[in-house]
This record gives structure tokens, C-alpha cells and sequence, in this order.
């Protein structure tokens, strides 16, 4: 019995070595050094498009703003110039 304990644990070493190296081959390649200029060019790419899209964004709020703050000021024009209008009718009744 302590002969097929002693191969076990012989198989088990070996299983567990040939583990570590499949691990320690993962974790290498994981770090390639030209994975990760990719992944940081891309990065980089995806910053300046959304910097670029958050501009865009930025300018058209502006745009929006600005057309309603005249809108704004035009329909306060029209008020005044209606109630102008009904004040002379309103104060002779």
C-alpha cells in the first residue's frame, strides 16, 4: 500500500510541476510587453475620440444655451408687447 501512496504522490508532483509551468507560461505571456503597447495605444485612441466627442458635446450645449437665452429675451419681447397692448383696454374698463 505505501508503494501505490509513494506513486500518487510521485504523479501528483508531477502533475503540480507541470501546473506551475503552465501558469508561470500564462503569466508571461499575459505580460508581453507588445500586448501592452497595443492595449495602450488603443486606449489612447479611445481617449482622444471621446475628447474629441466631449468638445463636439460641449460646443453644442453652448450652441443650445445661447439660442435659448434668445429665445428667452424674444418671448419676453412678445410679452411686453402684448401686455402694452391690452394695458390702454384693461385701464379704460
Amino acid at each position: 500500500m505505501s508503494q501505490a501512496i509513494d506513486h500518487a504522490l510521485q504523479r501528483l508532483e508531477s502533475v503540480l510541476t507541470r501546473l506551475e509551468g503552465a501558469v508561470t507560461q500564462r503569466f508571461e505571456a499575459e505580460r508581453d510587453p507588445s500586448d501592452l503597447e497595443t492595449e495602450l495605444a488603443i486606449m489612447g485612441e479611445d481617449r482622444a475620440r471621446l475628447a474629441a466627442e466631449l468638445d463636439a458635446a460641449s460646443a453644442r450645449l453652448a450652441e443650445v444655451e445661447a439660442t435659448s437665452a434668445n429665445v428667452e429675451h424674444r418671448l419676453g419681447q412678445a410679452i411686453d408687447a402684448v401686455e402694452g397692448v391690452l394695458a390702454p383696454s384693461r385701464a379704460s374698463r
